[in-house]
């Protein structure tokens, strides 16, 4: 029989611990906006309109003490990050996240004798050719000079000089980037390399990078511009630029793009409603010289526009002038490591003049310096390429399903001659799945990033992206 003792130890009801109840984040000092305030439906929309986020927060940073306590809540409240300046790169929705807003965070600083520029998270391309023009220097920009020059160069960099020079994440010196732990870095290839490895190239998805330091080069003018053909000529364009594109020197980056515009009054009176065949031309050598390398084009026939001249660097943006007002558009892109002239036929099939396709194509010609290894090794990968092909639709309501049925037809068509790999800095609202994302790196290089994010963002805090995750202990 139990004793007294034994009886109320028995009867005693248990006490447990209180669950344990995680603090709530404290109050943001930053400015910022939530659903329903003045100014967030501007805020929160980009460049490209495809996606329609509404973030649960929107800090405005104004500083890096802003992005590090935007990060910091973040962490504490439990919500993904999204970072947005121009938004032209979109991937996944930031629907009930966190969205850092880095558009005020702007600014240049040149060094002529040491050819360098230090720019803001927020800072455009234009920005970026207006302060270094004036010492006959040029960085490696994009096509477009309203993309934010640090976004575009994390994920890589693909622009108007890159055959001579290469992915615009090689010539990056230094990062100073928000880390998860809310911590400011300055990385460089002695200073935490690993992680300066990863951020060239890992885009997004390993921090808030809110400065970079990059190279410039001597390139004050350029010989570039557009020969505009119209359906006629279309084909031979395609056919003679793919040939063309054999012998040119490094010197010469070029495009064309295959593409029916609207009948819309802000167009030339010349390319309203009507297929054209766009070569794009951008020299840096003598301008003799590329004016010699242009003549095959210019012979092929007559040409609804020609306005390949010498330019001003300052005016590069001249060259592709991509619309400047927002659209919505879906995007996939291939990386071909060859385009002959079968490849040429049967992309004439489903995007030339006869086909009606619902979007417009581009290939861009790779090869020359970026398929050579950079002096600091990154992430980026793509050096196999010898074209990239993207493909665009401008998307109007109810019709995605056909836009993604025409598109996935492309570029399957297009496989035989591809890489097998792709470009995340042309990523599309698609294009979010973990097989498309691998695709854009090497096999090694993907674990790796992968082993570093479980480093450096264990939680995966920064996951509202084109997002890597982290390698599981």
């Amino acid at each position: 029989m139990p004793t007294q003792e034994a009886q109320e130890t028995q009867e005693a009801p248990a006490v447990l611990p209180a669950p344990a109840v995680p603090p709530a984040p404290a109050p943001l000092a930053a400015p910022a906006l939530r659903p329903g305030d003045e100014g967030y439906d501007d805020e929160r929309l980009g460049y490209n309109l495809a996606l329609d986020h509404r973030p649960a927060l929107i800090v405005r940073a104004r500083d890096t003490a802003d992005v590090r306590e935007a990060v910091r809540h973040a962490a504490e409240a439990g919500l993904g990050v999204a970072v947005q300046a121009t938004g032209h790169g979109v991937s996944r929705s930031a629907e009930g996240q966190l969205m850092i807003s880095t558009r005020r965070m702007t600014g240049v600083r040149v060094d002529p004798e040491r050819r360098t520029a230090t720019v803001a998270a927020g800072t455009v391309w234009q920005e970026v050719l207006s302060a270094t023009a004036p010492h006959g220097l040029a960085p490696l920009n994009g096509s477009n000079p309203g993309v934010g020059a640090v976004g575009y160069t994390v994920g890589g960099g693909m622009g108007l000089l890159g055959r001579r020079y290469g992915y615009a994440a090689d010539h990056v010196r230094s990062l100073d980037v928000v880390t998860a732990d809310g911590r400011l870095r300055t990385v460089t290839p002695d200073r935490e390399p690993d992680l300066f490895w990863a951020l060239r190239g890992g885009k997004g998805n390993f921090g808030v990078v809110v400065s970079m330091e990059i190279d410039l080069f001597p390139v004050a003018e350029l010989y570039g511009g557009g020969l505009y053909f119209g359906p006629d000529m279309a084909a031979t364009a395609l056919r003679a630029y793919a040939g063309w594109t054999a012998a040119v020197p490094e010197e010469m980056s070029s495009s064309i793009q295959l593409i029916r515009y609207p009948d819309l009054p802000v167009l030339p009176e010349a390319m309203r409603g009507r297929y054209v065949a766009h070569i794009r031309i951008a020299w840096c050598g003598e301008v003799a010289e590329g004016e010699r390398l242009v003549r095959p084009l210019r012979d092929l026939g007559p040409v609804l526009q020609d306005t390949v001249t010498k330019m001003p660097y300052l005016e590069v943006g001249s060259i592709h002038h991509e619309p400047p007002f927002p659209v919505a558009a879906y995007d996939r892109n291939t990386a071909l490591r060859e385009l002959p002239p079968v490849a040429v036929e049967a992309l004439l099939e489903l995007a030339g003049p006869q086909a009606d396709a619902p979007y417009f194509v581009e290939i861009r010609h790779h090869g020359g310096a970026y398929a050579r290894p950079p002096r600091t090794e990154s992430a980026v990968a793509g050096r196999d390429a010898g074209f990239m092909l993207f493909s665009t639709s401008i998307m109007e309501p109810g019709r995605l399903p056909a836009i993604r049925d025409a598109h996935d037809l492309l570029h399957r068509t297009m496989e035989p001659w591809g890489t097998g790999g792709a470009f995340v800095n042309f990523f599309g609202i698609d294009d979010t799945g973990a097989d498309r994302v691998r695709s854009a790196y090497t096999e090694s290089g993907h674990a790796r990033l992968a082993a570093l994010k479980a480093a450096y963002d264990p939680e995966n805090l920064f996951r509202v992206n084109y997002n890597i995750e982290p390698t599981e202990s």
